[in-house]
């Protein structure tokens, strides 16, 4: 008897295969591990202390507590996604608001949301390296 397709796909660990991860789905998953305690760690500071970044004349401006706020729960978020993305959940792929708030947040502390604005752009790349199979996914 010949295997279906989609049977011998997931025997040996096909794009189907809910026990296989992608490359791109790990270093995602890592990566969201990364960024959401980063974020965190920017929240609690925010949070904690109103004078760690400066103030500026901004059209998304906010009380710097309120984007300790903000930054503390995208960062429980990401952490959240990244164990979604590293458990190969399909919820655990929407993690784009990382950015969002990162493009927000430039004019107060330019020197740490530009990079995590690139780790952003990395994170998303590989998130939608994933493929759906042939019978449209699961």
């Amino acid at each position: 008897m010949a295997a279906m397709p989609n049977q011998a796909r997931q025997e040996r660990g096909g794009p189907d295969s809910s026990e296989t991860l992608s490359g791109a789905s790990l270093f995602a998953g890592a990566m969201l591990m990364l960024s959401g305690p980063l974020s965190i760690l920017m929240g609690a500071s925010g949070i904690a202390h109103d004078t760690v970044f400066s103030v500026s004349r901004y059209a998304y401006r906010f009380d710097l507590t309120a984007w300790g706020w903000i930054h503390l729960v995208v960062g429980v978020a990401l952490v959240i996604a990244g164990l979604g993305a590293l458990t190969n959940q399909s919820w655990g792929r929407g993690a784009g608001i990382s950015l969002i708030t990162q493009f927000m947040f430039v004019p107060y502390y330019p020197a740490w949301s530009i990079p995590v604005m690139t780790l952003d752009l990395l994170i998303i790349f590989a998130l939608t390296r994933f493929h759906l199979g042939a019978n449209g996914g699961r």
